[in-house]
């Protein structure tokens, strides 16, 4: 019985680390939003000091991408280019994986000034 117990103690102790941890993984975004185009960096947003959403248009000689920024993401709302995956890649909150519309090379990437010492991802 004490085994049981034991056991059905450390699994909820396990699941309640687990949650708790998630949450303050969820609650820390990227601090900054670097925005490049034709490998050159255009902008730098501060994602943390956000009060009101608001909208950035971004010109290349081949169209336009619209930018959406909220407190703690960012994400490219409209495009004239002709596949639209930067529209439906959807809000960057957090990870490696920037934001890309190749037809008019602009990259959108968050820089949260951790480094975690990564030098290449494997897949």
């Amino acid at each position: 019985m004490k085994s049981q117990k034991f056991w059905i103690i450390l699994l909820c102790a396990v699941i309640v680390v687990s949650a708790a941890s998630r949450f303050f993984i969820m609650q820390s975004p990227g601090n900054r939003a670097l925005v490049y185009q034709d490998g050159v960096l255009i902008d730098d947003l501060d994602l943390a000091g956000v009060s009101e959403p608001f909208s950035l248009e971004v010109h290349s000689t081949d169209g336009v991408n619209i930018l959406s920024v909220e407190t703690g993401r960012i994400r490219v709302s409209m495009a004239d280019c002709s596949d639209g995956t930067c529209v439906r890649q959807g809000w960057l909150s957090q990870g490696v994986v920037p934001i890309v519309c190749l037809p008019h090379r602009l990259v959108v990437r968050l820089d949260s000034g951790n480094d975690y010492g990564l030098d290449a991802i494997v897949g």
